[in-house]
């Protein structure tokens, strides 16, 4: 079990005020190399220059602690010179120095190496001179603190820095005036201003930070990518603040957008940069072009940080640069942007989508704005909580929301509540229509409202055709895994209120969204030319009188630009033959009549979604729809045929899901060239299909799940299918459907597809090919709720593959060499006992009843305690009482056990660890300090030639009787936290079987770590915590170090077990997991 460098505990914290500032430099140096040389020339030059200098000779008062002197400093001065010289690394001193100084490096302390005599690649690499301190050092030092050396080494050659014999032809004054001049310069570069509450912004800005500090040569573009208020640039000023100190330049061009729509606000942003990289010297320039030549010169001899605000035009990016290869080696651009199209700019090396925050961290950042702390104050407690879900994680709204209420009695926080869910907050809105204002045109701002309006939470497919159509893109909508179109609540709640604010009358806006004001239109039938867009649903009117509910055709009449209508439970008397007939998209759910009408002006119609309908037939006769593209009559039980397909010739998607009484598909489908996609699914009464079906060349989706009366689907129409990527035949036997073997149908598939269901087909481990050589390109496989007993061995040959789904196989007995995954399903599979891989790979399982698995490669193994090795056995001191262990109850992560019947002991291996659990309160081995508590502190022995190898804990646990029966359901894991206070390094094992002891009874958990080199070293102060489930309590804890020792001129390690004695018997019982 490896133990990891714990990060900050806090997901959020409040940024402290700007740090006391006692020096402007603080010199690092080695006083035997450069004190009375080039340090005292520097020191002299620097305070001259009106620098407050610290250096320990002049500063420290005698007889003083140096370090602590040392700390302070560090601490209270802007910028470190450290002074490297051939016997710098041979002090300790200067090395603990360095350590200290890089801990400080941040926005407001920059570090300036300065390489004097020496090649910075050795000072990064540990060579020449400093090779033969190393060698010292590593005899006479901890190796986690030479460890600590190097890594402070290689960190700070790679900062900007100045090397004597490169810089002003090697003479010592002339490069001490460029020192000098540097650090002016940076001294003049400041942190930017950021908001002093960031909560939920450190981690994103770690991930970052990440990419900024990697090292690499290449010139790097990254694209922070979100709605407005979401933090975008909020966490561009953080990443500025945390790294412009490590480059030779640096430039922050806030608010681009806008600086870019002033006269000559493209010639403004390029002087800017110039200004800010070329230390405040100003430049002429008279066009974009002549500027590009003078970036293009600043940027090809420095390294420089460049970060580019609210961009949102690719004229703004070619205004700075147009080919990233220009800049310095090792220079990175950030990019803040609104505009999807953007992620596409060129030479883009990573784009970051910043997400809403958490519910936690919404809390307690409107937490902080309302209230001055981390929680709301008791009484608020309900309406912080419904407030913050209205923000929906939206750190502007919930900036300005909290703001707003501070102070404020709790009357008038439901009042503003109750006013938020008729009205959107105004100063919320007016921030974020800054998004729909910059939309490229009035084609963009019109598709954005019909979105925000009507399509939200429908397929993707539905508002991307309507795109084609029109011209329009939207720039805000995000389509998730389901492929649904999914908008902010807020930025969909901006744009209905842009709907609201044009007009006092219903009648006279773009699109009518309420509908009582629908409901009231038709009745009164006053509507106009502005109307492009209504819903109504009658069911949403419960009030309305239910004589009044049969509404008239003629009603539509006036509305002559109505495009989107969406009718729900609605009736209509009349004839159609003047209605809309600009209609794109008709949404008619519960559509009432038996077949359309045909005078019904369909001709523009793009979209046609009946579902729920009462149609027995599409249409009474013909009827030409050339607009036609998707035509959905999804749950039309009562439809029993189609329709002619040669009158719509463009349809692209056909939903005929849930149409129980169909019967009869007219043969002209095999004619719809641009079909694409088809699905029939659970159209139980369908017998045949067309046989000229094969013909849809384009069809890359074909859904026939369910359709069990299906008496023939030829081998030929599925083989024909080129371009055909998803196949989905749930539920169908296919041995009885096709006379074929199954191995043969299945092995001649259409080699591009990437999706194949076979789900409940009856498949058996016979029925499928050996291989699936043709099938190279697929994704996504499920074999589920088939009579299969291994993993068949088609599936280790698609090497695409990364999703496997084998739910409900339940006489799967092993899946051996699984290929590279990255999704597993294998839910309710009751007899697999094994799982193995081809290579090791990160896989995400969706598991659980899988009571009879004992060995899951790369998660655990299970064995019989009596087969465990007898190395371990003996180490934890077992050997006497294996046979006197009794069954006992289990409970288990990885899937539900059958019964709650005891089981014989077992030992686990998981993670790196060996654990076991037995009844009784006896522990083996000498354990001969042990804590009553659940937490145990101890420092690690220092012992030569000793190197710590394991550490073994053991707890005894009691049944307190909390809950009964004593399976237990609590929101914590039991689990074992082992923290390094010394190093920083904390590991946490949560098994994934404990037992479950009688109430009363007493029950013993014993697990052996294995721990990597320098994990815990002598001198470290350790603790181990435990945490139990609910109802299980924590008697007695102790912990045994495994230590290895070398012996001298041999190479034989001696294990050694020492009993450490606890510094703290600390009880932790509401210690909570990081």
């Amino acid at each position: 079990m490896a133990l990891v460098r714990a990060s900050d505990p806090q997901t959020s914290s409040v940024s402290s005020a700007s740090r006391y500032c006692r020096y402007h430099v603080f010199l690092s140096f080695k006083g035997q190399d450069t004190r009375k040389t080039f340090t005292d020339h520097l020191y002299t030059a620097l305070v001259n220059a009106g620098f407050r200098t610290f250096r320990d000779d002049d500063e420290v008062e005698r007889g003083e602690a140096i370090k602590p002197e040392l700390q302070k400093a560090i601490k209270h001065s802007r910028t470190s010179v450290i002074v490297f010289s051939k016997n710098y690394a041979s002090s300790r001193w200067c090395l603990d120095e360095l350590v200290m100084i890089l801990e400080r490096l941040s926005a407001d302390h920059v570090v300036l190496p300065v390489f004097y005599d020496v090649d910075p690649s050795d000072v990064r690499n540990q060579t020449g001179s400093l090779a033969k301190a190393f060698a010292r050092h590593q005899k006479t030092q901890p190796s986690n603190k030479v460890k600590e050396w190097r890594e402070a080494l290689a960190e700070v050659a790679d900062l900007a820095g100045m090397v004597l014999p490169n810089q002003a032809n090697g003479r010592d004054s002339k490069f001490i005036n460029k020192i000098v001049q540097v650090i002016g310069e940076k001294l003049r570069r400041r942190p930017l201003s950021v908001p002093h509450i960031m909560i939920g912004m450190h981690s994103r800005v770690n991930e970052l930070n990440l990419w900024l500090q990697d090292g690499s040569d290449d010139v790097g573009i990254l694209v922070i990518y979100g709605m407005s208020g979401i933090g975008k640039t909020t966490i561009a000023k953080s990443l500025h603040n945390t790294n412009f100190g490590r480059f030779e330049g640096s430039s922050f061009i806030e608010n681009i957008r806008e600086i870019s729509q002033q006269p000559n606000g493209l010639v403004q942003i390029q002087k800017q940069f110039l200004s800010d990289i070329l230390n405040g010297r100003k430049m002429k320039i008279s066009s974009v072009s002549e500027g590009l030549i003078k970036i293009e010169d600043a940027i090809s001899s420095k390294r420089v940080l460049l970060v580019l605000d609210d961009v949102d035009h690719i004229d703004q990016l070619d205004a700075v640069f147009q080919r990233k290869d220009r800049f310095y080696p090792r220079s990175k651009i950030i990019i803040t942007t609104r505009r999807a199209r953007l992620l596409k700019a060129r030479q883009v090396t990573k784009v970051y989508a910043v997400g809403t925050l958490t519910q936690k961290e919404s809390l307690e950042l409107f937490s902080w704005h309302a209230f001055g702390q981390d929680h709301p104050i008791e009484d608020y407690i309900e309406y912080s909580e419904k407030l913050v879900d209205h923000c929906g994680g939206l750190p502007l709204a919930l900036k300005v929301l909290g703001s707003s209420l501070l102070g404020e009695s709790t009357c008038l926080w439901k009042s503003a509540l109750e006013k938020l869910e008729a009205i959107p907050n105004g100063e919320i809105i007016n921030k974020l229509r800054v998004s729909y204002d910059s939309l490229q045109d009035d084609h963009d701002r019109n598709l954005f409202l019909h979105i925000a309006c009507f399509f939200i939470g429908m397929d993707k497919d539905y508002s991307s055709t309507m795109t084609e159509n029109t011209g329009w893109i939207c720039l805000v909508t995000i389509v998730d895994g389901w492929d649904k179109v999914q908008m902010h609540d807020l930025i969909r709640g901006m744009g209905t209120e842009i709907v609201r604010l044009e007009s006092n009358e219903p009648w006279k806006r773009s699109r009518v969204l309420h509908h009582k004001d629908s409901f009231k239109i038709l009745t009164e039938k006053n509507g106009t030319e502005t109307i492009e867009g209504l819903v109504l649903d009658m069911q949403m009117c419960p009030t309305i009188n239910s004589n009044e509910k049969v509404l008239e055709t003629n009603a539509f009449s006036r509305m002559r630009e109505l495009k989107l209508l969406h009718l729900s439970h609605v009736q209509l008397n009349g004839s159609y033959a003047e209605f809309c007939t600009g209609l794109i998209w008709l949404c008619w759910t519960k559509f009432p009549l038996d077949s359309i009408p045909v005078d019904f002006p369909l001709e523009s119609v793009i979209i046609l979604e009946m579902q729920y309908s009462g149609l027995r037939q599409v249409f009474k006769g013909t009827k030409y729809l050339p607009s036609l593209k998707i035509l959905d009559l999804n749950h039309s039980h009562s439809l029993t045929e189609t329709i002619d397909f040669s009158y719509c010739p463009n349809l692209e998607k056909l939903v005929l899901v849930d149409c129980t009484s169909l019967i009869y598909v007219h043969g002209s489908i095999g004619n719809l060239e641009r079909l694409i996609y088809l699905n029939m699914k659970d159209c139980k009464n369908l017998r045949m299909l067309p046989k000229n079906i094969c013909m849809l060349k384009s069809l890359e989706t074909f859904i026939i799940s369910g359709c069990s009366n299906l008496s023939e689907l030829s081998t030929e129409m599925l083989r024909n299918m080129d371009a055909l990527k998803v196949l989905e035949t749930d539920g169908i036997p296919i041995s009885e459907l096709w006379l074929e073997k199954s191995s043969s149908i299945l092995g001649s598939l259409p080699c591009a597809l990437m999706e194949l269901s076979l789900w409940g087909c009856n498949l058996s481990d016979d029925a499928l090919p050996m291989d699936f050589s043709n099938l190279s390109s697929l994704q996504r496989l499920n074999l589920g709720n088939n009579p299969i007993s291994s993993l068949p061995n088609c599936i280790k040959g698609l090497t695409r593959l990364h999703t496997l789904s084998l739910n409900e196989c339940t006489i799967l007995k092993s899946l051996l060499g699984l290929p590279k995954l990255k999704d597993l399903h294998i839910l309710n599979c009751t007899s697999l006992e094994k799982i193995t891989y081809q290579s090791s790979s990160s896989v995400s399982c969706t598991y659980g009843y899988n009571h009879n698995l004992v060995e899951w490669q790369y998660k655990y193994k299970l064995q019989p305690i009596g087969s465990v090795d007898v190395e371990m056995i003996n180490l934890l001191g077992l050997c006497n009482l294996l046979e006197s262990m009794a069954p006992i109850r289990i409970h288990t992560l990885y899937g539900y056990l059958q019964n709650d019947d005891p089981i014989p002991v077992q030992g686990l291996y998981e993670h790196g660890i060996f654990s076991t659990v037995f009844g009784g309160n006896k522990v083996p081995g000498k354990f001969s300090h042990k804590s009553r508590g659940s937490s145990i502190s101890f420092t690690v022995p220092l012992l030569d030639n000793h190197r710590t190898r394991g550490l073994i804990v053991f707890v005894v646990y009691v049944n307190a009787g909390y809950d009964s029966p004593p399976i237990i359901h609590h929101n914590y894991l039991s689990q074992i936290i082992v923290k390094n206070k010394s190093n920083g390094l904390r590991g946490r094992y949560c098994p994934s079987r404990y037992g479950i002891p009688g109430e009363g009874e007493d029950m013993i958990w014993l697990s052996h770590w294995n721990l990597e080199d320098d994990q815990l070293q002598g001198g470290d102060e350790v603790v181990v915590s435990v945490i139990m489930k609910s109802g299980l309590l924590v008697k007695e804890l102790g912990i045994r170090l495994v230590q290895m020792q070398q012996e001298e001129n041999h190479n034989m390690m001696i294990f050694t077990l020492l009993n450490i004695a606890p510094l703290l018997k600390n009880s932790c019982l509401s210690f909570k997991p990081t």
